[in-house]
Protein backbone atom coordinates (compact mmCIF):
# COMPACT_ATOMS: atom_id res chain seq x y z
CA UNK A 1 0.00 0.00 0.00
CA UNK A 2 2.81 2.54 0.62
CA UNK A 3 4.68 1.86 -2.05
CA UNK A 4 1.51 2.39 -4.29
CA UNK A 5 1.26 5.57 -2.54
CA UNK A 6 4.86 6.30 -3.61
CA UNK A 7 4.17 5.54 -6.70
CA UNK A 8 1.33 8.05 -7.46
CA UNK A 9 3.02 10.78 -5.80
CA UNK A 10 6.03 10.60 -8.08
CA UNK A 11 3.86 10.13 -11.13
CA UNK A 12 1.80 13.72 -9.79
CA UNK A 13 5.44 15.28 -8.95
CA UNK A 14 6.68 13.93 -12.50
CA UNK A 15 4.19 15.49 -14.51
CA UNK A 16 4.35 19.00 -12.23
CA UNK A 17 8.34 18.54 -13.44
CA UNK A 18 7.41 18.44 -16.83
CA UNK A 19 4.81 21.09 -16.75
CA UNK A 20 7.28 23.67 -15.19
CA UNK A 21 9.94 22.70 -17.52
CA UNK A 22 8.15 23.24 -20.76
CA UNK A 23 6.94 26.73 -18.77
CA UNK A 24 10.46 27.40 -18.33
CA UNK A 25 11.75 26.51 -21.60
CA UNK A 26 8.86 27.90 -23.86
CA UNK A 27 10.24 31.57 -23.66
CA UNK A 28 13.84 30.27 -24.61
CA UNK A 29 12.86 29.34 -27.94
CA UNK A 30 14.08 31.95 -30.45
CA UNK A 31 10.46 32.72 -31.94
CA UNK A 32 8.38 35.83 -31.94
CA UNK A 33 4.80 33.41 -31.56
CA UNK A 34 2.63 34.37 -28.59
CA UNK A 35 2.68 31.50 -27.30
CA UNK A 36 6.07 31.49 -26.90
CA UNK A 37 6.78 34.76 -25.79
CA UNK A 38 3.92 34.85 -23.11
CA UNK A 39 5.45 32.55 -20.98
CA UNK A 40 8.00 35.60 -20.07
CA UNK A 41 4.87 37.28 -18.28
CA UNK A 42 4.22 35.23 -15.17
CA UNK A 43 7.59 34.21 -13.93
CA UNK A 44 6.95 35.40 -10.09
CA UNK A 45 4.11 33.22 -10.51
CA UNK A 46 6.11 30.22 -12.13
CA UNK A 47 8.49 30.50 -9.46
CA UNK A 48 6.34 30.25 -6.87
CA UNK A 49 4.87 27.39 -7.95
CA UNK A 50 7.99 26.20 -8.32
CA UNK A 51 8.95 26.80 -4.84
CA UNK A 52 5.98 24.85 -3.73
CA UNK A 53 6.84 22.21 -5.52
CA UNK A 54 10.59 22.02 -4.49
CA UNK A 55 9.58 21.76 -1.04
CA UNK A 56 7.07 18.94 -1.30
CA UNK A 57 9.14 17.02 -3.23
CA UNK A 58 11.93 17.48 -0.48
CA UNK A 59 9.50 16.71 2.41
CA UNK A 60 7.49 14.06 0.70
CA UNK A 61 9.54 11.70 -1.92
CA UNK A 62 12.38 9.17 -0.34
CA UNK A 63 15.88 9.93 -0.11
CA UNK A 64 16.96 8.11 -3.18
CA UNK A 65 19.71 9.15 -5.97
CA UNK A 66 17.27 8.73 -8.76
CA UNK A 67 14.66 11.56 -6.17
CA UNK A 68 17.20 13.60 -5.85
CA UNK A 69 17.82 13.84 -9.74
CA UNK A 70 14.26 14.19 -10.28
CA UNK A 71 14.20 16.86 -7.72
CA UNK A 72 17.07 18.72 -9.74
CA UNK A 73 14.60 19.79 -12.17
CA UNK A 74 12.58 22.21 -10.97
CA UNK A 75 15.22 23.18 -8.52
CA UNK A 76 16.89 24.45 -12.11
CA UNK A 77 14.12 26.01 -13.32
CA UNK A 78 13.25 28.43 -9.93
CA UNK A 79 16.93 29.22 -10.45
CA UNK A 80 16.29 30.00 -14.07
CA UNK A 81 12.89 32.49 -13.28
CA UNK A 82 14.51 33.74 -10.08
CA UNK A 83 17.52 35.17 -12.17
CA UNK A 84 15.02 37.31 -14.00
CA UNK A 85 12.83 38.75 -11.77
CA UNK A 86 15.67 39.28 -8.36
CA UNK A 87 16.32 42.90 -10.24
CA UNK A 88 12.69 43.77 -9.18
CA UNK A 89 13.47 42.89 -5.79
CA UNK A 90 14.72 44.67 -2.26
CA UNK A 91 17.00 41.98 -2.95
CA UNK A 92 19.00 43.79 -5.57
CA UNK A 93 20.56 47.02 -5.86
CA UNK A 94 18.67 50.14 -6.68
CA UNK A 95 19.86 51.43 -10.38
CA UNK A 96 18.15 55.12 -9.87
CA UNK A 97 18.69 57.23 -6.96
CA UNK A 98 17.29 58.71 -4.08
CA UNK A 99 16.00 62.10 -5.06
CA UNK A 100 18.05 64.87 -2.76
CA UNK A 101 16.15 66.46 -0.36
CA UNK A 102 17.68 70.19 -0.82
CA UNK A 103 16.90 69.51 -4.56
CA UNK A 104 15.49 72.43 -6.72
CA UNK A 105 11.59 71.53 -6.51
CA UNK A 106 11.78 73.15 -10.46
CA UNK A 107 13.48 70.94 -12.11
CA UNK A 108 10.81 67.87 -10.86
CA UNK A 109 7.81 66.64 -12.85
CA UNK A 110 4.88 63.68 -11.76
CA UNK A 111 3.49 61.84 -13.97
CA UNK A 112 0.44 59.41 -13.99
CA UNK A 113 -0.49 56.64 -16.72
CA UNK A 114 -3.69 54.80 -16.67
CA UNK A 115 -4.62 52.03 -19.51
CA UNK A 116 -8.49 52.93 -18.95
CA UNK A 117 -9.63 49.86 -20.69
CA UNK A 118 -11.52 51.49 -23.16
CA UNK A 119 -14.88 49.50 -22.45
CA UNK A 120 -14.69 51.18 -18.51
CA UNK A 121 -17.32 53.33 -17.98
CA UNK A 122 -16.03 54.47 -14.76
CA UNK A 123 -14.67 57.94 -14.91
CA UNK A 124 -15.55 59.34 -11.81
CA UNK A 125 -12.62 57.05 -10.21
CA UNK A 126 -10.21 57.73 -12.39
CA UNK A 127 -10.84 61.33 -11.99
CA UNK A 128 -10.48 60.99 -8.04
CA UNK A 129 -6.87 59.22 -8.43
CA UNK A 130 -6.01 62.16 -10.85
CA UNK A 131 -6.94 64.31 -8.02
CA UNK A 132 -5.52 62.28 -5.14
CA UNK A 133 -2.28 62.94 -6.50
CA UNK A 134 -2.32 66.25 -8.40
CA UNK A 135 0.43 65.05 -11.41
CA UNK A 136 1.92 67.67 -13.64
CA UNK A 137 1.32 64.75 -17.23
CA UNK A 138 -1.42 62.41 -17.27
CA UNK A 139 -0.83 59.93 -19.89
CA UNK A 140 -4.52 58.11 -20.29
CA UNK A 141 -4.38 54.34 -22.74
CA UNK A 142 -7.11 52.98 -24.76
CA UNK A 143 -9.13 56.29 -25.23
CA UNK A 144 -11.87 56.49 -27.49
CA UNK A 145 -14.14 59.82 -28.34
CA UNK A 146 -16.54 58.35 -24.83
CA UNK A 147 -13.09 59.08 -23.03
CA UNK A 148 -11.86 62.29 -24.19
CA UNK A 149 -15.30 63.82 -23.78
CA UNK A 150 -15.12 62.52 -20.20
CA UNK A 151 -11.83 64.00 -19.53
CA UNK A 152 -12.72 66.92 -21.52
CA UNK A 153 -12.30 69.04 -17.62
CA UNK A 154 -8.24 68.20 -17.21
CA UNK A 155 -7.91 70.83 -20.06
CA UNK A 156 -8.71 73.48 -17.94
CA UNK A 157 -5.72 72.52 -15.26
CA UNK A 158 -3.73 71.18 -17.52
CA UNK A 159 -4.00 72.64 -21.00
CA UNK A 160 -1.36 71.35 -22.90
CA UNK A 161 -0.79 68.02 -24.66
CA UNK A 162 -2.61 65.66 -27.81
CA UNK A 163 -5.49 64.02 -28.22
CA UNK A 164 -5.75 60.52 -30.33
CA UNK A 165 -9.29 59.33 -29.59
CA UNK A 166 -9.68 55.40 -31.29
CA UNK A 167 -12.01 52.48 -31.38
CA UNK A 168 -9.58 50.12 -31.29
CA UNK A 169 -8.18 49.98 -28.04
CA UNK A 170 -5.07 52.01 -29.22
CA UNK A 171 -6.14 55.34 -28.58
CA UNK A 172 -4.39 58.12 -26.48
CA UNK A 173 -4.30 61.69 -24.85
CA UNK A 174 -1.91 63.29 -22.64
CA UNK A 175 -2.72 66.43 -20.41
CA UNK A 176 -0.27 68.59 -18.91
CA UNK A 177 0.45 71.23 -17.17
CA UNK A 178 3.71 72.35 -18.49
CA UNK A 179 4.44 73.62 -21.63
CA UNK A 180 4.79 71.28 -24.16
CA UNK A 181 6.70 71.93 -27.41
CA UNK A 182 7.30 70.02 -30.36
CA UNK A 183 4.28 67.23 -29.87
CA UNK A 184 3.59 65.25 -32.46
CA UNK A 185 1.86 61.72 -32.83
CA UNK A 186 3.71 58.99 -34.72
CA UNK A 187 2.46 55.60 -35.94
CA UNK A 188 6.14 53.99 -36.05
CA UNK A 189 5.55 50.56 -37.09
CA UNK A 190 1.28 49.57 -37.52
CA UNK A 191 -1.03 52.06 -38.96
CA UNK A 192 -3.69 52.47 -36.27
CA UNK A 193 -1.52 52.74 -33.29
CA UNK A 194 0.23 55.85 -32.05
CA UNK A 195 2.91 57.23 -29.93
CA UNK A 196 3.14 60.39 -29.00
CA UNK A 197 6.24 62.36 -28.69
CA UNK A 198 7.09 65.73 -27.50
CA UNK A 199 9.19 68.28 -25.54
CA UNK A 200 7.77 69.29 -21.54
CA UNK A 201 9.41 71.93 -20.36
CA UNK A 202 10.31 71.78 -16.68
CA UNK A 203 9.54 75.15 -14.26
CA UNK A 204 13.10 75.93 -14.02
CA UNK A 205 12.99 76.23 -18.23
CA UNK A 206 14.61 73.44 -18.95
CA UNK A 207 13.69 70.61 -21.97
CA UNK A 208 12.40 67.47 -21.03
CA UNK A 209 12.12 64.58 -24.53
CA UNK A 210 8.90 62.90 -23.33
CA UNK A 211 7.76 60.10 -25.24
CA UNK A 212 4.54 57.72 -24.36
CA UNK A 213 4.13 54.37 -25.82
CA UNK A 214 0.69 51.66 -26.06
CA UNK A 215 2.12 48.63 -29.01
CA UNK A 216 0.12 46.02 -29.36
CA UNK A 217 0.79 42.31 -27.42
CA UNK A 218 1.99 39.17 -28.51
CA UNK A 219 -1.48 37.61 -28.13
CA UNK A 220 -3.90 35.53 -30.20
CA UNK A 221 -6.26 38.08 -30.15
CA UNK A 222 -4.52 40.70 -30.70
CA UNK A 223 -0.91 39.64 -32.59
CA UNK A 224 -0.19 36.32 -33.35
CA UNK A 225 3.50 37.32 -32.94
CA UNK A 226 5.79 39.88 -30.78
CA UNK A 227 7.06 41.34 -33.27
CA UNK A 228 5.16 44.72 -34.08
CA UNK A 229 5.53 45.75 -30.11
CA UNK A 230 9.35 44.59 -30.56
CA UNK A 231 10.10 46.69 -33.37
CA UNK A 232 8.42 49.76 -31.84
CA UNK A 233 10.28 49.40 -28.26
CA UNK A 234 13.41 49.11 -30.53
CA UNK A 235 12.98 52.02 -32.80
CA UNK A 236 11.98 54.45 -29.90
CA UNK A 237 14.94 52.56 -28.21
CA UNK A 238 17.58 53.73 -31.19
CA UNK A 239 16.32 57.39 -31.36
CA UNK A 240 16.82 57.88 -27.92
CA UNK A 241 20.13 56.66 -27.86
CA UNK A 242 21.01 59.47 -30.98
CA UNK A 243 19.83 61.86 -27.86
CA UNK A 244 20.10 60.71 -24.39
CA UNK A 245 20.26 63.68 -22.88
CA UNK A 246 16.70 64.21 -20.57
CA UNK A 247 14.82 61.85 -21.55
CA UNK A 248 11.41 59.94 -20.82
CA UNK A 249 10.22 56.53 -21.85
CA UNK A 250 6.66 55.86 -20.51
CA UNK A 251 3.20 53.65 -21.32
CA UNK A 252 1.86 50.48 -21.62
CA UNK A 253 4.76 48.34 -23.22
CA UNK A 254 2.27 45.55 -23.42
CA UNK A 255 5.76 43.64 -22.44
CA UNK A 256 7.32 43.04 -18.82
CA UNK A 257 10.12 44.72 -17.01
CA UNK A 258 12.05 41.16 -16.98
CA UNK A 259 11.85 40.46 -20.64
CA UNK A 260 14.89 39.65 -23.17
CA UNK A 261 12.99 42.58 -25.51
CA UNK A 262 12.40 45.21 -22.70
CA UNK A 263 16.00 44.83 -21.42
CA UNK A 264 17.25 45.25 -25.12
CA UNK A 265 15.19 48.30 -25.25
CA UNK A 266 17.05 49.70 -21.73
CA UNK A 267 20.71 48.80 -23.61
CA UNK A 268 19.99 50.23 -26.52
CA UNK A 269 18.53 53.66 -25.08
CA UNK A 270 20.63 53.56 -22.11
CA UNK A 271 17.94 54.49 -19.94
CA UNK A 272 17.60 53.19 -16.59
CA UNK A 273 14.36 51.60 -14.43
CA UNK A 274 13.56 53.17 -11.26
CA UNK A 275 11.65 50.09 -10.49
CA UNK A 276 15.34 47.83 -9.97
CA UNK A 277 16.19 46.83 -6.73
CA UNK A 278 12.75 48.98 -5.26
CA UNK A 279 9.90 46.37 -6.59
CA UNK A 280 8.34 45.20 -9.63
CA UNK A 281 5.28 47.52 -9.43
CA UNK A 282 2.72 45.05 -10.63
CA UNK A 283 0.32 46.72 -12.98
CA UNK A 284 -1.69 44.17 -14.49
CA UNK A 285 -4.41 42.69 -13.77
CA UNK A 286 -6.02 44.42 -11.60
CA UNK A 287 -8.94 42.49 -10.79
CA UNK A 288 -6.34 39.25 -10.22
CA UNK A 289 -3.81 40.33 -7.48
CA UNK A 290 -2.08 36.94 -7.76
CA UNK A 291 -1.66 36.96 -11.58
CA UNK A 292 -0.37 40.45 -12.01
CA UNK A 293 2.76 41.75 -13.65
CA UNK A 294 4.21 45.13 -14.35
CA UNK A 295 3.23 46.11 -18.05
CA UNK A 296 3.19 50.12 -17.19
CA UNK A 297 6.65 51.16 -17.47
CA UNK A 298 8.67 54.58 -16.70
CA UNK A 299 12.42 54.92 -17.99
CA UNK A 300 14.44 57.74 -18.01
CA UNK A 301 18.02 58.89 -18.56
CA UNK A 302 20.81 58.92 -15.84
CA UNK A 303 20.40 62.77 -15.49
CA UNK A 304 17.25 62.17 -13.51
CA UNK A 305 16.69 60.89 -9.44
CA UNK A 306 13.35 59.25 -7.95
CA UNK A 307 11.61 61.28 -5.72
CA UNK A 308 8.42 58.72 -5.46
CA UNK A 309 6.57 56.11 -7.81
CA UNK A 310 3.00 54.08 -6.20
CA UNK A 311 1.02 51.54 -7.63
CA UNK A 312 -2.80 53.12 -7.11
CA UNK A 313 -6.32 51.87 -6.29
CA UNK A 314 -8.05 50.29 -8.98
CA UNK A 315 -10.70 52.43 -10.92
CA UNK A 316 -12.60 50.02 -13.08
CA UNK A 317 -9.77 48.82 -15.54
CA UNK A 318 -7.86 45.44 -15.86
CA UNK A 319 -4.40 47.94 -15.24
CA UNK A 320 -3.88 49.62 -12.31
CA UNK A 321 -2.18 53.56 -12.70
CA UNK A 322 1.26 54.09 -12.16
CA UNK A 323 1.95 57.52 -10.63
CA UNK A 324 5.71 59.13 -10.02
CA UNK A 325 7.47 61.59 -9.70
CA UNK A 326 11.25 62.09 -11.02
CA UNK A 327 14.16 64.97 -10.21
CA UNK A 328 16.11 66.41 -12.93
CA UNK A 329 19.35 66.54 -10.87
CA UNK A 330 22.35 66.02 -13.64
CA UNK A 331 24.83 66.40 -10.87
CA UNK A 332 23.92 62.29 -10.34
CA UNK A 333 24.72 61.48 -13.76
CA UNK A 334 27.98 60.28 -12.99
CA UNK A 335 26.63 58.06 -9.97
CA UNK A 336 24.26 56.33 -12.15
CA UNK A 337 25.52 53.68 -14.60
CA UNK A 338 23.42 53.17 -17.51
CA UNK A 339 23.07 49.88 -18.99
CA UNK A 340 25.12 49.72 -22.11
CA UNK A 341 25.03 47.54 -25.61
CA UNK A 342 27.41 45.73 -27.52
CA UNK A 343 28.15 45.03 -31.32
CA UNK A 344 25.33 41.91 -30.59
CA UNK A 345 23.03 44.05 -29.05
CA UNK A 346 22.62 46.41 -31.64
CA UNK A 347 22.24 44.03 -34.23
CA UNK A 348 19.61 42.44 -32.52
CA UNK A 349 17.58 45.75 -32.61
CA UNK A 350 18.25 45.94 -36.10
CA UNK A 351 16.75 42.75 -37.28
CA UNK A 352 14.08 42.96 -34.64
CA UNK A 353 13.44 46.27 -36.35
CA UNK A 354 13.14 45.22 -40.12
CA UNK A 355 11.39 41.80 -38.89
CA UNK A 356 8.66 44.38 -37.19
CA UNK A 357 8.01 46.04 -40.11
CA UNK A 358 10.09 49.37 -39.34
CA UNK A 359 12.79 50.96 -41.23
CA UNK A 360 16.00 49.83 -40.07
CA UNK A 361 18.01 53.40 -40.65
CA UNK A 362 19.92 54.50 -37.50
CA UNK A 363 17.24 57.19 -37.01
CA UNK A 364 13.62 55.41 -37.86
CA UNK A 365 11.31 57.88 -39.19
CA UNK A 366 7.58 57.49 -38.35
CA UNK A 367 4.82 56.32 -41.47
CA UNK A 368 2.39 59.10 -40.17
CA UNK A 369 2.83 61.96 -38.25
CA UNK A 370 0.26 64.36 -37.15
CA UNK A 371 1.03 67.70 -35.19
CA UNK A 372 -2.14 67.91 -33.02
CA UNK A 373 -1.06 69.79 -29.96
CA UNK A 374 -3.46 71.62 -28.08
Amino acid sequence: MRERCVSWVVRIFLFLDVLLLLATVLPLMPTPAWWSRAGEFPRLQIAAILLVVVLLQFLLLPRAPAYWLMLAVPIACLAWQVFWILPYTPLFPCEVRRGSRDANDQRALSVLVANVLMSNRRWESLRERIEAVDPDIVLLLETDAWWEDRMRYLRSSHPHGLDCPLDNRYGMHLYSRLTVENAVIEFLVEEDVPSMHMTVVLRSGEQVRFRALHPTPPAPTENPTSRERDAELLVVARAVAKDPARVIVTGDFNDVAWSPTTRLFRKVSRLLDPRIGRGMFSTFHAALPFLRWPLDHVFHSDDFTLLQMEVLPRFGSDHLPIHYRLQYEPAVKPLQEAPAPDADDHAEAVEKTRAGGASPADVPRARVSVAVQR
